[in-house]
């Protein structure tokens, strides 16, 4: 029996017993994980999902955290006095090893989800959690892009620290500004702050 599961954006089809080297996961050497994500099921009666198959999973060991291959960016502009410019890259991969493949009942297995990350942030734990977040303060937040400055970029950050509101940032000392790591607050905007805050 085999299965083509989807993870990291890319499909792979696995037998039981299969290493693989997949896109960055979050866990450790030796914990156990679960792809749910299954397009197919191979094998004497094989089923196709519509796009996935409902209950399905594959279950897998995780053996290493891994880099790939140095890949090499060169890039050469002819011509009397041109530029060069030479990049490497090595991406972040997870070895693991399959262990069993489920046709049915993977969501009653209580084995954790393979999560995949983006710069070490899990992606799909992280999602919901966030929304909540920007739902419950969205009715006490003031338009922190009014701040000179600040983009929305910036503002989203400003959210993310837990600044919602212009009271919240004119009330910061400057302890409270150095303890921020997700942005740089500038002095100017707890000034402006203020003066918005008053109305």
């Amino acid at each position: 029996m085999f299965a083509v599961i989807k993870t990291g954006g890319k499909q792979y089809k696995v037998h039981s017993g299969d290493f693989l080297r997949v896109e960055k996961l979050i866990a450790d050497a030796g914990e156990t994980v679960q792809f749910n994500e299954i397009l197919m099921l191979g094998g004497d009666s094989p089923v196709i999902g519509a796009p996935m198959i409902e209950g399905a999973g594959v279950q897998a060991e995780v053996v290493d955290q891994i880099k790939g291959d140095k890949v090499i960016h060169f890039v050469k502009r002819r011509r009397k006095h041109s530029s060069k410019r030479t990049k490497g890259h090595r991406q972040k991969l997870t070895l693991v090893k399959i262990t069993d493949i489920l046709p049915s009942g993977a969501d009653k297995s209580g084995i954790k989800a393979a999560v995949g990350s983006v710069s070490g942030v899990a992606v799909e734990a992280a999602a919901p959690a966030k929304t909540k977040a920007a739902v419950a303060p969205a009715a006490a937040s003031d338009d922190l892009t009014q701040l000179t400055g600040v983009g929305p970029a910036a503002a989203k950050k400003l959210v993310e620290a837990g600044l919602t509101s212009f009271a919240q940032v004119a009330a910061l000392s400057a302890d409270g500004i150095a303890a921020i790591d997700a942005i740089k607050i500038k002095p100017e905007w707890v000034e402006q702050a203020a003066e918005l805050a008053k109305g």
